[in-house]
């Protein structure tokens, strides 16, 4: 059988966390499909003022590795904001689409986090949800993160990051960041890691068990 959960959801809001969660615990494979495009943008940034022409960045996608993938500088505040620009790209989003729904639809299913997962990548998941949070929140959570690894940056300057980058997905013409009409949304402005995947739990699991019933 194959169960598919798809997350969506705004910068910093808890998706990536919540999703490794419930991967974990459904015991299924998880895709943080942002790093694809963080993955891109790294090689934008190293390549030249081009990287954004649309069919130098669909060549920079289609070189894309695995290895790309783990690189630690993929979550420097210069990486998220190249990974915004390239996702603008419709070529680029193109040669990733192929790769991210490949990855939907491997034996036993998976789940998948990013910002268009319910409504372009997999329309037909099982489950879909939305994770959000004030803009305030998600700022104060990505500075805390970015203190944390050694960055020397202002919470204003990182709220602002976040608006911008918040109207940039909103925005764009290609796959824009809006929440599905049959999502469920989760915001986790109040709540603690251990409680949002509690309520991302209580929301898949009676689908969970059915998908298994009617196996």
């Amino acid at each position: 059988m194959k169960f598919v959960v798809a997350i969506d959801g705004p910068a910093a809001a808890g998706k990536g966390t919540i999703a490794k969660a419930i991967a974990n615990h459904f015991k299924l494979s998880h895709l943080d499909t942002g790093l694809l495009y963080r993955g891109v943008g790294r090689k934008a940034l190293a390549y030249s003022r081009t990287s954004y022409y649309p069919e130098v960045a669909k060549q920079l996608a289609l070189d894309l590795k695995s290895s790309d993938l783990e690189s630690s500088e993929l979550r420097t505040p210069e990486i998220a904001e190249a990974a915004s620009k390239v996702a603008l790209i419709p070529e680029v989003r193109e040669v990733l689409l192929d790769f991210q729904r490949s990855f939907a639809n491997q034996d036993g299913g998976a789940i998948l986090d990013g910002r268009d997962i319910g409504t372009v990548i997999c329309p037909n998941a099982d489950v879909k949800l939305f994770v959000t949070a004030s803009a305030e929140v998600r700022a104060q959570r990505r500075y805390q993160e970015l203190i944390s690894s050694g960055h020397e940056i202002g919470l204003e300057n990182v709220l602002k990051d976040v608006v911008s980058r918040d109207k940039r997905d909103a925005e764009r013409t290609s796959s824009p960041l809006i929440i599905a009409h049959d999502a469920i949304k989760i915001d986790t402005s109040s709540l603690s890691i251990k409680d949002a995947v509690w309520v991302a739990i209580n929301c898949i699991n009676e689908k969970y068990k059915a998908a298994f019933l009617l196996k």
